[in-house]
């Protein structure tokens, strides 16, 4: 591991965080895994390992590349630690605007002027979180798309205070980590949600009303639109709960009713049933993976 490597800090070591610790560490940044219980943190460096070695399996990667980015891997679930030298911090915590936020107030005090602080919310406003910072200049979101090792899209959200410098600074890191960065005014849902969601809510709606089955629904979009994926499969590996809130919080913000969850989605959630964290959603995948 080179001493003079750029360090870069996660914090969050769940499912989108420990994908872009993998990604960074990859990239040569030397990076720090942060999440407040050490239990989660090395639950996401074992799913860390896990990507790494199907990876060599696959022949997409040599045993040594996967040396070289695990040790670029640092866990801690000191909070002050994990962020006091990284040249940008990224996080990837629960999408709960006074969650972040209060990280973001307790982490400013240990960065460095000129670190960048990034948040992969996939909806929360920009300018809002970093309303609580004293440098709001330097924040700005970088949604990445899961699993985070494989999809290329990132999208670089500007809030009203985000300077050019930083935005420049975040579209350069994402093309760093092999990424397509796209910039993205802060905005409900910006680019991929908001169209994204409208999607996943009238395809749940459909199942709902008996127009098709999931699998059905899913393939009219896979084979019909070339959609890589269909939107209920999206759903159950985004994680019913995570858009359930995406979807209240479009609809409370924009006031259209393509975003209002339906009956079947909040059903759906209240008896746990969340996707493929939880074994079942629209698919089984305990059966189906």
């Amino acid at each position: 591991m080179s001493d003079d490597a750029r360090c870069l800090a996660v914090l969050g070591a769940g499912t989108m965080g420990h994908g872009i610790a993998q990604i960074a560490a990859t990239a040569g940044f030397r990076t720090t895994l942060y999440d407040v219980n050490m239990s989660a943190v090395e639950q996401g460096l074992l799913r860390i390992r896990e990507n790494l070695e199907k990876a060599v399996e696959l022949g997409k990667a040599t045993e040594q590349e996967c040396a070289d980015t695990l040790a670029l891997l640092h866990l801690s679930s000191d909070l002050d630690r994990a962020v006091h030298e990284a040249e940008i911090v990224i996080e990837a915590v629960p999408e709960m605007m006074d969650v972040k936020q209060s990280l973001f107030r307790q982490m400013e005090q240990a960065i460095a002027p000129e670190t960048i602080i990034a948040s992969n919310t996939s909806s929360l406003s920009i300018t809002e979180m970093a309303s609580v910072l004293k440098r709001p200049e330097r924040f700005v979101g970088l949604h990445f798309f899961n699993p985070v090792h494989i999809m290329k899209l990132v999208e670089v959200v500007w809030g009203e205070e985000t300077s050019e410098e930083t935005r420049e600074r975040a579209m350069r890191i994402s093309e760093e980590f092999g990424k397509v960065p796209i910039l993205v005014k802060d905005s409900p849902g910006f680019a991929s949600s908001r169209l994204g969601i409208v999607l996943g809510m009238e395809a749940i709606r459909m199942v709902e009303d008996g127009v098709a089955s999931p699998e059905d629904i899913d393939k009219a979009m896979e084979l019909g639109y070339r959609h890589p994926m269909g939107p209920l499969r999206l759903t159950d590996l985004v994680g019913l709960d995570v858009r359930l809130r995406i979807a209240m919080y479009l609809h409370r913000t924009l006031g259209s009713d393509a975003f209002r969850p339906p009956k079947l989605l909040k059903k759906m959630v209240a008896e746990g049933k969340l996707g493929q964290k939880s074994g079942e959603g629209f698919y089984r995948w305990d059966e189906d993976e």
